[in-house]
Formats: C-alpha cells, structure tokens, sequence
C-alpha cells in the first residue's frame, strides 16, 4: 500500500463520526459518506486487560469499528503477555496488535523479530501528540514499534478524606512525615496504611518510589540496566526506608500476613469502603486506582483525594511512571490504522471520560478527563515532559520483573514477610536479576 493510500485511509479513520443526519446506515458508509476503508478487516488485538479496563478499552475499539468498518475482536490474554504471544506465533495465529505493559517486553518481542514498525501515518500521529521521551520508550535501536496508549502515575497516595479529617491528620510532603501522619492515624483507632501485597508489581512499585527519590535518577537508571548489582549500597538504603513501614505491622491493613494475602484490587476498595471506619486510612498505587474507587461509594475529590508520593531524605518529590503500548505482530493495512488511531487524541477521550486512564497524548483536553482530580493528574504527567522515569520492573527482563512469583515481585514479597533480612533480599534480588539479565543478552 503507498504512503499516499495509507495517509487517506487513516486521516477517515480519524475523522469525526456522525452521519451528519444524512439517515444512511453507518455500516454501509464512513464519516464523511465514503465507503469504510476496512470493511471486511479482521483485527485481533490482545492484551491483559480485564474487568472495567477491558470494558472500557473495548469502547475505543467499537468507534474504530464504526469509523473504519473493520471487525476488531478482543482477545484476551495471560501474564506475562510475551509468553502468550509465544505461543501464539509458535501456533501460527498471532494476534495483529497486542498491548504491552513493559518497556522489557517490547525489547524481547523486538529482539524476536516478531514486531513491525509503525507506519507513516502512526509516526506522524506519534510526532504530534507525544513527547520525545514517550516516542522513545516504544523504538528498539532507533525503529519505532510501540504506541503508547495508557499511560500511568504511579507516584500517588489515595486516601480516606473522612479518616484523615477525624484524625486531625494533613497531607505529608516528605517520607518522616508520611509516617508520622500514619502513627497518628493509627491512634485515632483506623489501621493506616493498605498494602495490595498479594501482587508483587505494587511492591516493586514502593520500592521504586522510594528509590528514585533517596538515590537519584542517575542511580535509578543504572540499575534499571543492571549497571550496578541490587546489592549496592543504595539499594540497602532504599529497603532500610520501606522497612520503617513495612517493619510495623500495626500500620498494615491486616498486619504483614492480611498484606501478603491483599490484591491490588482490594488494597484500593477496602480504603473507601465502610466511610470513616474502613481497613485502611490510604493506599499507595496510581492513577487507574480511580477505576477501583468507582466500584465504591466514595466520591473522588471529596471521599477520595490524593497526594504525591512523599519525598524521602533530601530527595524530590519521585514520577513514576508506567504504560502499555500498542505493537503490531501483522504488517496489515488494518493493524497500522489501528495504531495510528490509538496514538490520536480522539481515542484518548473515550477512554478519558470513564475514568482510571490517564493518556501521554499532549493534545488531549484535559476536559475529557471526568473530575478535577484526573485532570490534575493529567497535567502533571504531560507538565513533566520528558522529566520523567518510567516503571523500573518494566525496563527489565519480563522474568525478574514482570513474572508473578518469581524476580523481583517475589523477593519483594519476602521482603514484606521480613523486612529485616535486608542483605538476604538484596542477595536474592541479584542473584534473580544476574540470571535474568544473562538469558536476555543471549536472546
């Protein structure tokens, strides 16, 4: 297909819907009166997604389907996401697009000469909605495969707004008074602080919070590649500071063991249910806990608020962040428009006004977002520019950083469990990352 082709195929495809009251069925005809450039295209695009992101990421795919006449099915996939994708190529029917959550995964998939590049129109959707750094974090050596769709902040505290009133409790700027306003919460009889331990990824997501603003982004990098061991000596600071909460089980939301046994889910829904008793004062995790405080009563903005993550030390205020991106496994007219479309600002908003995303997309209104506090979020994200770090664990190879019950998410959690064998979750952090890191450098 040419680049001209392409360009008209995928500028329909972005075009505003509506039959402009012309009474025609949309099935037969496109935006703007035309045929639909897709119709007959099957597209299958994978990802991990369940429960309300699933729902609403398949609401984008309803209005590609209206906009293009392709048929987009949803298929559904199991973590870690590149061993499904394996076999599925092993098996001959990859999907067309996947969604990947991990920077790691890209570069394996990569590696594995199972992607395609983004076409013309996709990189020119890339080039004007999106920051440098956005658009670097989807390329491998220079060719760009990823689009990064849903973007995360995951440098927040949620927390009970009626349990810090009774409390008598303020918002801490710094990692001392984080734990000063969990103690004094503590005494006014609500258990501070849920922790979602049952999925490793959130206590990588403490640990690399913590991290970025004790070490630096410097060191945050270097051991992003390994550059330096995770016995290093600022890896023995940075658990030193998560043992000062993770080492009193009283500040837990069912102790070290009801921890250990919380999913991500119930970490968030158990902090604003049951109004200004619930099980836990607050809860660390990102933007997308949004969608899991709507399955309560509580209202963001004014039973649920939030704050950035405490700077520890004589660190700044940490950005972490995290996404998935859309890459295609198919070079087909109908997997490129789909990427290009994912990277405009109209798909951005219809996720935008359920709430719990939040998009890298710069040219997305910030009105699309449902309330004041995503709105917030939102600006924060795209104010930072390319002044960010993305999810650590998802810069590394999926086997110690993004595989449940193994790498890091597993030391982690045995960390948890004793979070004084400091040197022993060092020792088996490295030797975990050393064999992960090896097996990747062989392909």
């Amino acid at each position: 297909m040419t680049i001209t082709a392409f360009t008209a195929l995928t500028a329909l495809a972005l075009a505003a819907c509506g039959d402009g009251g012309s009474g025609k069925d949309p099935g037969e005809s496109g935006p703007s009166g035309g045929a639909l450039p897709l119709k007959g295209e099957k597209i299958e695009v994978a990802a991990v997604w369940t429960g309300p992101e699933q729902e609403n990421f398949t609401k984008v795919l309803k209005e590609f389907e209206k906009r293009t006449g392709a048929t987009v099915t949803f298929v559904p996939a199991q973590d870690p996401i590149v061993n499904f994708l394996g076999t599925k190529i092993a098996g001959g029917s990859p999907p067309d697009v996947a969604m990947l959550p991990q920077v790691g995964a890209i570069q394996q998939a990569a590696a594995q000469k199972w992607l395609k590049p983004v076409g013309p129109e996709a990189k020119a959707q890339l080039t004007a909605n999106y920051s440098r750094g956005w658009q670097e974090l989807g390329a491998v050596d220079g060719t760009q495969y990823g689009v990064y769709f849903k973007a995360a902040n995951k440098s927040l505290v949620w927390y009970n707004t009626a349990v810090f009133e009774n409390a008598g409790a303020a918002e801490p700027k710094t990692w001392k008074e984080f734990l000063t306003t969990a103690e004094t919460i503590s005494a006014s009889g609500v258990t501070p602080v849920s922790v979602g331990g049952a999925d490793g990824w959130t206590l990588t997501d403490w640990f690399e919070n913590v991290y970025l603003s004790q070490a630096g982004p410097a060191k945050y990098d270097q051991l992003a590649k390994h550059t330096i061991k995770w016995t290093d000596p600022s890896v023995t600071a940075a658990l030193t500071t998560l043992a000062e909460l993770f080492g009193k089980p009283a500040l837990l939301a069912g102790g070290t063991s009801g921890a250990l046994q919380t999913e991500y889910p119930a970490s968030v829904t158990q902090t604003f249910t049951g109004g200004d008793r619930p099980k836990g004062a607050m809860v660390f995790e990102g933007d997308f806990a949004a969608v899991n405080i709507a399955q309560t009563e509580a209202k963001i903005g004014t039973d649920a608020k939030v704050f950035p993550f405490p700077a520890v030390g004589t660190g700044t205020t940490p950005v972490v962040t995290a996404g998935d991106a859309a890459v295609a496994l198919k070079d087909t007219k109908g997997a490129q428009a789909l990427l290009a479309f994912l990277a405009s600002p109209d798909a951005a908003k219809i996720w935008a006004a359920e709430g719990g995303f939040l998009s890298p997309n710069k040219n997305l209104d910030p009105s699309a977002y449902p309330n004041d506090v995503q709105r917030e979020i939102a600006k924060a994200l795209i104010g930072a520019g390319d002044d960010f770090r993305f999810d650590m664990s998802d810069q590394m190879p999926q086997s110690f950083g993004g595989t449940p019950g193994k790498g890091e998410w597993k030391a982690l959690q045995d960390f948890l469990k004793n979070p004084k064998d400091i040197a022993g979750a060092q020792a088996r952090l490295e030797a975990d990352a050393e064999k992960a890191y090896r097996a990747a450098a062989k392909g």
